[in-house]
């Protein structure tokens, strides 16, 4: 089979690595970590990546989660779209949703990173948690209750804002991906900013099994032709889809 993958570029070495070993064919295009401050641009540029997306492919690999609503009201034109079940890109990097309720449910907005930030931002953030400084979230929370109503919004807020209450940083380590020197680097900055460090190794277990087309219908959420995106507000369903969509 033949895939378009369209992600954010954080998972690009990941998703490479597993296109290098998949049997189907995998073509990329990959949006800027960080586009989803702004919710609906990302989702604007994600459904005009959609929409170019030539005839000929099986299916629509999307490389999010619901990353802020951003991938909310998504469309599916005439090729089928994929999508992890996952709120945002921390459960993808874990390889579950219960991987992440193990390590972030009681603490979801908890600061981490991983050696795929670093790569892309050059740095780590001392208010950040995916990739979100402090400083953006004025603006974010406004565009999120201007689209889905006060409570939505902050529902989501709560879930993807980072917070500085919680003592340390936590690092997910990705198997193929160490780097001795990130690491080392991600404990100074943890004892710079007076936090001690939590590691704990993640998984490419989802990107792996999206573009082997394995989609474990309890993992991912196939959109049909003509169907949108629509988000569910709890921790299994994540995302599902309405046959009623718009034509524009």
């Amino acid at each position: 089979m033949r895939f378009r993958l369209i992600s954010c570029e954080v998972f690009a070495r990941p998703a490479y690595r597993a296109a290098a070993k998949s049997p189907h064919i995998v073509d990329m295009a990959f949006t800027r970590l960080r586009s989803h401050v702004n919710p609906h641009q990302l989702r604007r540029e994600i459904q005009e990546a959609i929409d170019s997306t030539a005839e000929g492919y099986d299916a629509i690999l999307l490389g999010y989660g619901l990353c802020g609503n951003s991938t909310a009201g998504l469309k599916a034109r005439s090729i089928p779209l994929v999508i992890p079940r996952a709120h945002d890109c921390c459960t993808i990097f874990l390889g579950s949703r219960e991987a992440f309720l193990e390590h972030f449910g009681q603490t979801p907005s908890a600061q981490w990173s991983s050696v795929c930030y670093f790569e892309r931002l050059g740095g780590w953030y001392t208010d950040c948690a995916a990739g979100v400084t402090t400083s953006d979230w004025a603006g974010y929370l406004e565009e999120l209750i201007r689209q889905y109503g006060e409570e939505n919004a902050r529902y989501i807020a709560e879930m993807m804002a980072p917070k500085n209450d919680v003592g340390f940083l936590t690092f997910i380590e990705i198997e193929g991906f160490d780097d001795p020197e990130v690491r080392d680097s991600f404990v100074k900055h943890a004892k710079e900013t007076g936090k001690d460090t939590r590691f704990i190794r993640g998984s490419t277990r989802l990107i792996d099994a999206m573009v082997n087309g394995d989609w474990d219908e309890e993992e991912f959420l196939i959109v049909p032709p003509g169907a949108q995106t629509v988000p569910v507000y709890d921790h299994r369903t994540v995302i599902t889809f309405s046959e009623k969509c718009p034509d524009h």
